[in-house]
Formats: C-alpha cells, structure tokens, sequence
C-alpha cells in the first residue's frame, strides 16, 4: 500500500513514529501480544500503515501488511449497514416491532427472578424494534457477561456460541424463548441484538447473510479477503488467535492450520461477531462511510442515511453512562452515545481522550479497533489478536498518539 507524505496529510512524521516505537516497547517486546497491524488514513490518503511482531508466534510468521484477523464486534457496523441497505429501499421502517420478520419475538417478556428454565416474568411495556437492535436498547444481552440468570441461560442454550453447527436461523428462535434484562428502549446494554439484525436482514431479503453482505457490501467494495470464512488458499494469512495464562505469557485459543471453526463451511453466519477482514479491506469499509456513502464510483448507502447512522440515538440524547446496565462495551461509556451500529463522542472531556465530536467507532473480542473522525477527515484502524479486548488500553493510547501527531 502506498504511503502518502505525512506532511502533507498535515502529521509530523517524528510524531507518526512513536505509534511503532510504543507498540514494539510496550507490548511486543515483553510478549504481551504476538503482533499488531496499524493504519492511519487522512483525507483520503493512508498516512501510517505498519505490520509489527508476528501474526503467529508458533510458526515464527511475521505480520503482513495482507494478514487476515478475526475482526469479531467490527462486524457489527457492517452488518447494521446491510440492514439499512434495506431500509432505504422501504422494505422496512426502524420503528417496526422485530416480531413482523421474526414472529418468534412477539409478546416478550422480562425476567423478574428465577432460574432456567424456570423464569417468573412480565409483560415487556412495548414490542421490541428495529431500532432498539440497532441502538442495543432491545433487552437482549450477552452470555458472557456473567452479570446475572439470564446471560446464564444465554450460555446453557449457546447463543452467542460461534464454534458448533447451528443456523443463525436457529439461534435466535431459541433466543426468543429467554426473557429480556428489561424492556425495550428503556436502558443500554451490549448484546446479540446485532446477531438479530442479521437475521431479519435474512428475513426481508430472503437471502443468508453471508451472501448478502457479500453481495451488497463486501464484492462491490472490493473487500476481497472480507467475510464468515477463510478460503483454504488464504489460510496461510490468517493470524493465530490468544489469550493470557494467569501467569501473563500468550496461549493460542484458535490455530488457523488445526480445526479453526474460521476456515471452510459454515452454517452459523453471526451478524454480531462472524467476520474476518484485513485492514485493507476494512479501510475501504470506513472509507464509503466517510465519504457519505459511497466509494469510487459505487455508492452502498445515502449521505443522508450515514448521518443518521451516526447521530446520537440514545433516548433523551444521554451518554452510555446515563443508560448502561452492564459492565461491558467496546468503548469509554463517559461522553460516549450510540448511534444505529457505532459509538458516536458526544463530548471528548467526558471521555478524556483526545478525539472530534460526531467521531464514531466499535472495536472487537479480539482487541482489534477502529473509529472514523469526519473533523479531522481520518481513519484508524488497530488489527491484533489478543482476546479479551478490555485486557489493554490499545484505544485511549492511540488516540493519544495518533491525534497529538496532527500538526
């Protein structure tokens, strides 16, 4: 990929240095991750993009500019853009009950108290939307949470499993059979809700989700090594995937040559958390939506529909913070807002972090990153594969290094 001059981008170029200098010092050299793939885009042009450690310390491959990497939560945006693909074409209105496509999900109700499958439960106060999917005020959660008994009834029923042979079809209609954590649009909490977006994609379109991501989105961007699977041919890019033992040294979870459940066929396409991308590809992802919608020539979304996508949706215009009933997001809940699929920094003081209001971001399990700033007309993307994300800052200390190198 052709680097710009950074200059010109307006980017000291000794202050761009420091992002590979902290990556190789901090975390790299003391063997906190095996590897790390940076890019930093401004006004069209890619200012900084640096392959750094290995993609896969077993083997001793090094990172590769084309490295394939679990992308998990940052499939989310993509898949709420599919949704809205649909939305533009009048097949569907936000403010729809989810049971119209999903008649499973009509008269919800909320858990009280109980254990599964034993549940006393109310009547939810209004059918859940499309917008409430969207905005993660659906009701739904995550099994691993471990907050409570009904993200234990997630985990008893597998629904936000990604490794056993089930239809995304099939998961949702046994997450309709659970109580939601409190009824719609009435609190903040991360959850499946996208994986439920995927399948009324799949409902209204009437195709998989894989298939129409790829067709709708992935091939018409040219996001050549984006989608639910690897290709065999490809799995020689594809980054091993770790954890931390208790005493902090790396142990690889998913091994891309042995029984990864990321290569070959797959019958469970998870629109929450299912993809892999390379950082090229997921650029021109962030690229079409920075610029309105559209890129060279091939236009995904309306202008007017990623401005809405990316407004503050959250009741009353509050933060994360006001409406989170869990521990857990992908992002600082200070001065943070949610819009239809991406965080939007409603007040970067709040979040204290250097950053623009109306920047908007998500980030994944895997400790891979990303936000788009229309401000300052800039893209970073952070690929990695340490699983959980929450285990290092990666995010705040890029900010910090990549907006104070904006001269």
């Amino acid at each position: 990929m052709n680097i710009a001059e950074v200059e010109k981008l307006g980017f000291s170029r000794e202050r761009l240095a420091r992002i590979d200098e902290h990556l190789r010092r901090n975390y790299i050299a003391p063997g906190k991750i095996a590897g790390a793939l940076t890019l930093v885009a401004r006004r069209g042009e890619v200012a900084h993009f640096s392959p750094l450690g290995r993609m896969d310390i077993e083997r001793d491959k090094p990172m590769r500019e084309d490295t394939i990497f679990r992308i998990y939560s940052m499939t989310k945006p993509i898949t709420s853009v599919a949704l809205m693909t649909l939305y533009e074409e009048g097949r569907l209105r936000l403010s729809d009950p989810v049971h119209k496509f999903v008649p499973a999900f009509a008269d919800m109700r909320v858990y009280v108290s109980g254990k599964y499958p034993l549940f006393l439960t109310e009547p939810a106060r209004r059918p859940m939307t499309i917008h409430d999917l969207l905005t993660h005020t659906s009701g739904l959660t995550y099994g691993f949470m471990y907050r409570g008994n009904v993200d234990d009834a997630y985990r008893k029923l597998d629904i936000d499993g990604i490794e056993k042979g089930a239809t995304l079809a099939d998961r949702m209609e046994r997450l309709a059979t659970l109580p939601l954590e409190f009824s719609p649009g009435t609190a903040w909490n991360y959850s499946v809700a996208t994986d439920l977006v995927g399948h009324v994609v799949e409902k209204v379109s009437g195709m998989s989700l894989d298939r129409f991501v790829r067709e709708r989105i992935t091939e018409p961007l040219g996001m050549v090594d984006s989608g639910f699977t690897v290709r065999p041919s490809e799995v020689d890019r594809f980054a091993s995937n770790y954890t931390r033992r208790a005493d902090k040294s790396l142990r690889r979870i998913d091994d891309p040559l042995s029984g990864s459940p990321w290569v070959g066929d797959k019958t469970f396409f998870s629109g929450g958390g299912g993809m892999v991308s390379t950082a090229a590809d997921y650029l021109r992802f962030c690229r079409m939506l920075l610029n309105g919608g559209a890129l060279d020539g091939v236009r995904v979304l309306g202008r007017k529909t990623v401005e809405l996508m990316t407004m503050n949706h959250l009741p009353g215009g509050k933060a994360l913070t006001d409406l989170s009933t869990g521990l857990f997001s992908e992002v600082e809940n200070e001065g943070t807002g949610f819009g239809l699929g991406f965080s939007v920094n409603l007040n970067p003081v709040l979040g204290g972090s250097l950053g623009s209001v109306g920047e908007f971001a998500w980030g994944g399990m895997a400790s891979t990153i990303f936000w788009i700033d229309p401000v300052e007309d800039l893209i970073a993307i952070f690929m990695t594969q340490l699983v959980p994300s929450r285990t290092f800052d990666f995010r705040g200390q890029l900010r910090a290094l990549i907006y104070s190198s904006l001269v």
